[in-house]
């Protein structure tokens, strides 16, 4: 006998939408939304709305946005909804009183192969590994964060030159299925949980912050493309250039990259500039820059960058 479910639903950003999007899209019964509070934004700091609560105005669902999570009235109000499931993705860490809450419990959608990559930058730093493969997992909370009980997994492979926001919504995709998959077992009485295994050496997601982000040229070809790419579209990995004649020193973000192994004589760091390319030789070959942002100016593919800006002039720092 299939279980009436009522969801609630919690997530913020674009990653989120698509799981929810799937849910109404299959009739199922989202009786309320929670959603981060809006934030102003831009010169006039006009207040944004989430990627979650626009999709949820506009399908009229219920919609919940504490800036507490631990406060008396929104508890309230969650318990008013009489949920039995709730559905996280992409959203806050969540208190016991909060997850504990529905009958059923509350499930987590996490963009990495649990136990692997726990923490708050999965993509992001399985394609700085260099892993191969990552996915992800579905599993009910418990009160140490995604140490939770497994629900069901999907696996997908990393390609060389892909970057953490194509991984994204690669698995932004995948995800949604997954969700789906795992609210329709959970209706049909059909789900085994795993417990995570523990006994091997975990590799962590840690929050990712600017200091990281700038590029170490001494380090072997595969590490900096692997950086570079880890960090696309953001946080973003970058590098300084010193001006030779004036000292002036501009900042530069990269977005797409490729490596080219060689042998070469160059020093670490030094750029080398063509007509319609510009590389800089590492240990082990050489990175081939194709989309770069220079302080001040639009994110640009290389040719354009060269079309008004001379790397000769510069070097890295």
């Amino acid at each position: 006998m299939k279980k009436k479910l009522r969801i609630v639903f919690m997530g913020t950003p674009d990653f989120a939408v698509e799981s929810l999007k799937i849910l109404v899209e299959n009739n199922y019964n989202v009786v309320g939304v929670i959603t981060a509070p809006d934030k102003p934004a831009g010169r006039g700091q006009k207040l944004n709305e989430s990627a979650v609560k626009k999709y949820a105005v506009e399908n009229n669902l219920t919609v919940l946005q504490p800036s507490n999570l631990k406060a008396e009235d929104f508890i309230a109000e969650l318990k008013a909804l009489n949920a039995n499931l709730q559905i996280v993705v992409a959203f806050r860490m969540l208190p016991e009183v909060v997850w504990d809450m529905p009958e059923i419990g509350t499930f987590n959608l996490h963009a990495s192969l649990l136990p692997q990559y726990r923490g708050a930058a999965p993509i992001n730093w399985a394609i700085i590994n260099g892993e191969k493969e990552t996915g992800v997992s579905t599993f009910f909370l418990q009160h140490k964060i995604d140490t939770g009980d497994i629900i069901a997994q999907e696996k997908v492979a990393i390609g060389e030159n892909e970057t953490a926001g194509e991984l994204h919504d690669k698995l932004m995709l995948i995800g949604k299925d997954l969700v789906l998959k795992t609210v329709q077992d959970i209706e049909n009485n059909n789900i085994t949980t795993q417990p995570q295994n523990e006994n091997q050496v975990l590799k962590e997601a840690y929050k990712i912050f600017k200091p990281f982000c700038k590029i170490d040229w001494s380090k072997p070809i595969d590490e900096i493309h692997n950086h570079i790419r880890g960090l696309s579209p953001y946080p973003t990995a970058f590098a300084e250039f010193k001006n030779k004649e004036t000292g002036d020193i501009i900042s530069c973000k990269f977005f797409k990259t490729i490596k080219e192994l060689a042998a070469h004589n160059n020093e670490s760091g030094s750029i080398v500039q063509s007509k319609s390319e510009v590389k800089i030789a590492v240990n082990g070959g050489y990175i081939h820059l194709l989309e770069i942002q220079l302080a001040g100016k639009k994110r640009m593919d290389i040719k354009a960058v060269l079309n008004g800006f001379d790397f000769n002039n510069y070097s890295i720092i």
